[in-house]
């Protein structure tokens, strides 16, 4: 089966009735869903991303053979025993985006308390709503991040929030790629559950990775801080938390502390063995050279900080330091998109405004952030990029529609012009999660919307 033309959808018809996709030799396999076996797939006749700012974009075929790439170069002549082929007809093949910041479940909150400062927003309307939550939403609510995420090619998603466990069951049921950290705080969590989930949760499934973490300094005493640096010592494990969010949080901890966010947690140990910081819009020099010291990356969500009017960060400054910078989209609550297009264009643009220089990040820069330094971040060294013996985790980009035309600059027409609607197909561990306006969660949608609504109806009275 392949695709046929550029704008005709599969077969999906053919899919459904036979539940798998074969070649006709020997058994037939499905790549389809999540309990998709994965296969031996060839993609051909296509254009392939190779994450080299002097060549980014090569003509060529990619293959996949279970959940890893098996070869990645110029096209062969016809041969060899594939479960399915398909033509790409020029279209592109990237890695999938690594949503390197989220807060999936929030979902139920999207749109819900808009035009409001972080403090009253975070204060008065959302932790009164959280607190309402239980597992079962998180689950399912989590699922329906899942729809957001494949449609937009994102393949993982490094997410911090409570009810950890089901947000790990949601994302093996629908097949997604999820990393979480810990977010422990005086109000909720401990350690002694942070604990218990770092070592289960790293034994889940082979899809699901778990990170120490807590909420973040202004959330957290000073007792409960120090006996997260410990546990970070014990295993010897990096940590990960939200930091320098917005002026008065850093104004606060110089009060309170004498010190910066980024000084205060560094006297408490906290980042011997490195991590990564949230946000950092308001870090100085200084901070920076901390964090590149002791191996603290950071992760910028510029629509969140821009709708919360929490501000710019120095991305540039940053990089220019020699820090380790990811993407993320924050949560839905705050964004309200789960778009990696979206926060690709803004953290492009944004620099330019802030450093006042048309020429403060470039686009294959940004899209470096946003497929490979993000999975460095989350520790997914298996999917930084599409080489030989790589996870096949990856998304292909519709070249022939109006946004991606001329093909001047195949880099910039995704940076500055692509969206969402330019993925065809989300290919997460071999399997597809996505394709052509269907999806292969396990789920149908209709029910993951329903269980949705439900859930948001009960917590709205």
């Amino acid at each position: 089966m392949a695709m046929k033309k550029k704008r005709i959808p599969i077969l999906l018809v053919c899919v459904c009735l036979l539940s798998s996709v074969f070649s006709g030799r020997g058994e037939s396999k499905t790549i389809y869903g999540p309990e998709g076996e994965g296969a031996r797939v060839r993609f051909y006749n296509g254009l392939i991303y190779t994450g080299d700012a002097n060549n980014p974009i090569i003509e060529g075929e990619l293959w996949t053979d279970g959940n890893r790439i098996s070869y990645n170069g110029p096209e062969k002549p016809a041969g060899g025993s594939f479960d399915v082929e398909y033509n790409l007809n020029g279209n592109l093949i990237l890695p999938g985006f690594k949503n390197a910041h989220a807060h999936s479940p929030m979902t139920f909150l999207r749109s819900f308390a808009d035009d409001l400062p972080l403090d009253k927003w975070l204060n008065e309307q959302i932790f009164p709503k959280e607190a309402k939550l239980t597992p079962e939403d998180v689950y399912h609510l989590y699922k329906l991040a899942v729809l957001e995420y494949v449609s937009g090619g994102i393949t993982s998603a490094f997410d911090m929030y409570f009810f950890t466990e089901e947000m790990a069951r949601a994302a093996k049921d629908t097949g997604f790629r999820a990393v979480f950290c810990g977010s422990v705080n005086d109000f909720r969590g401990s350690v002694e559950l942070l604990e218990k989930e770092f070592l289960a949760l790293n034994d889940y499934c082979d899809r699901v990775t778990f990170h120490l973490g807590f909420h973040a300094e202004y959330t957290c005493s000073e007792s409960l801080l120090k006996q997260v640096a410990a546990l970070s010592h014990k295993y010897r494990a990096p940590v990960y938390f939200h930091k320098s969010e917005t002026a008065p949080e850093v104004e606060s901890c110089l009060q309170r502390h004498g010190m910066t966010p980024t000084a205060y947690l560094d006297s408490l140990g906290m980042f011997e063995y490195g991590g990564g910081a949230f946000h950092c819009v308001h870090i100085t020099p200084e901070d920076m050279a901390v964090m590149l010291e002791k191996n603290v990356s950071a992760v910028t969500n510029p629509a969140s900080n821009c709708k919360l009017a929490s501000g710019i960060a120095p991305v540039r400054d940053m990089m220019d330091a020699g820090m380790l910078v990811g993407i993320g989209t924050d949560g839905p609550a705050s964004n309200n998109a789960l778009d990696m297009f979206r926060e690709m264009y803004l953290v492009s643009s944004l620099q330019r405004i802030l450093k006042n220089d048309a020429a403060a990040m470039d686009a294959n820069a940004v899209l470096s952030m946003a497929v490979k330094d993000g999975a460095k971040i989350m520790k997914l060294d298996d999917c930084t990029s599409l080489a030989e013996g790589m996870l096949a985790d990856l998304i292909v980009i519709d070249l022939f529609q109006p946004n991606m035309q001329p093909k001047n600059d195949i880099v910039k027409n995704i940076v500055y012009a692509g969206g969402r609607h330019n993925v065809l197909l989300t290919m997460v561990d071999g399997r597809i999660l996505y394709e052509n306006g269907e999806y292969y969660i396990g789920r149908p949608v209709e029910e993951i919307y329903e269980k949705a609504e439900e859930i948001i109806t009960r917590i709205a009275r």
